[in-house]
């Protein structure tokens, strides 16, 4: 007989994703909104605050651009790749412990 503490930790999971996903659309759904980087509002607002420049100011690490749109969809992709495998490996090893103490 299945028991609801048997998927707990997979109920706690789906719950968060969709409140997550909920504030997301709350959020985003009102008025215009411009994305941008804390790098940019950091730097806006400390040039407001001292009356310098915005350009004046350099992140201490450069942003690294790529020589073309196709490289940068590829690192994209091999990001999301990357972040597929360990959420298949959390996942896989989270179900072989549930098989594992069911068999003990």
């Amino acid at each position: 007989m299945i028991q609801v503490r048997d998927y707990l930790l997979e109920i706690i999971t789906a719950v968060a994703i969709v409140v997550f996903i909920a504030l997301f659309l709350a959020v985003s759904s009102g008025g215009s909104h411009e994305f941008s980087g804390s790098d940019d509002v950091g730097s806006q607002k400390i040039a407001e605050l001292s009356g310098k420049p915005v350009e004046s100011y350099l992140p201490l690490i450069p942003q690294y651009e790529p020589p073309s749109g196709e490289i940068e969809s590829t690192l994209f992709a091999l990001q999301a790749a990357f972040g597929g495998v360990l959420l298949g490996l959390v996942f896989g090893y989270w179900l072989g412990q549930r098989k594992r103490a069911k068999v003990l």
